[in-house]
This record gives structure tokens, C-alpha cells and sequence, in this order.
């Protein structure tokens, strides 16, 4: 009868990681988004994002620290003074359109460097 249960314990336990490892390799990887921002722009300037759907930014600075903010979307991303890189993971849970602005003063068309983001359900 020992063996019997400690053989059943066994399988069960094997079963149970078994599901919970498929589950965890069934999902995909966000979606990553390359942005990059130079003097005084982002490439792209508008992207589409779809609510409750996880995605990366990653953000390239071509030239000098630049920032991405937006607050109703709980982001803000800083590149390094040098011109690096620097990512973040968002879920929207929201939609509608909104501005991302930069958030390291760049240079006299700092103001203009907006980025749209729109989250589409």
C-alpha cells in the first residue's frame, strides 16, 4: 500500500510540474517595440498598442540621454547621457490616444519631441 501512494505522489507531482511548465512556454513574448529618438524627434512618431496586451519599449538614444514619458500609461524611460539604450515593460489597461513627451532636456526643440502612443482595444 506504500508503494502505492508513494508511487501515485510521484506521478501526480511530475504531472502537476509538467502543466505548469507547458503553461508557462505556451505564452509568447511581448512584442517589442524599437523606438529611437534624436534631435528632436522619435522614429516612429505614433505606434499602436492594444489594451491588456504586454509589450517592451526600448527606446535608442542616436545622440544624446533622451526620455519617454507618459504618465497615464505609468511610463517613464531615461537613455543614458552617452546615447544608449534602456527598455520597459507596460501592459496598457486603458485606450486612447495619448503623448508621449521626452523627458531629458535635449536642446532648444526639446518641446516638440512627442511621440503618439495609441492603445486600440
Amino acid at each position: 500500500m506504500r508503494k502505492q501512494a508513494l508511487f501515485l505522489t510521484i506521478a501526480c507531482s511530475l504531472l502537476l510540474f509538467a502543466a505548469v511548465r507547458s503553461r508557462g512556454a505556451s505564452q509568447p513574448e511581448p512584442r517589442r517595440i524599437e523606438l529611437s529618438a534624436k534631435r528632436f524627434s522619435y522614429q516612429p512618431s505614433e505606434i499602436t498598442l492594444k489594451k491588456d496586451e504586454p509589450v517592451v519599449l526600448v527606446l535608442h538614444g542616436e545622440d544624446f540621454g533622451h526620455g519617454l514619458h507618459v504618465s497615464e500609461l505609468n511610463v517613464d524611460l531615461k537613455t543614458p547621457a552617452n546615447g544608449g539604450t534602456s527598455e520597459v515593460r507596460i501592459t496598457p489597461d486603458k485606450e486612447g490616444d495619448f503623448i508621449a513627451r521626452c523627458s531629458v532636456f535635449c536642446g532648444a526643440g526639446h518641446g516638440n519631441l512627442t511621440l503618439t502612443i495609441h492603445v486600440t482595444p
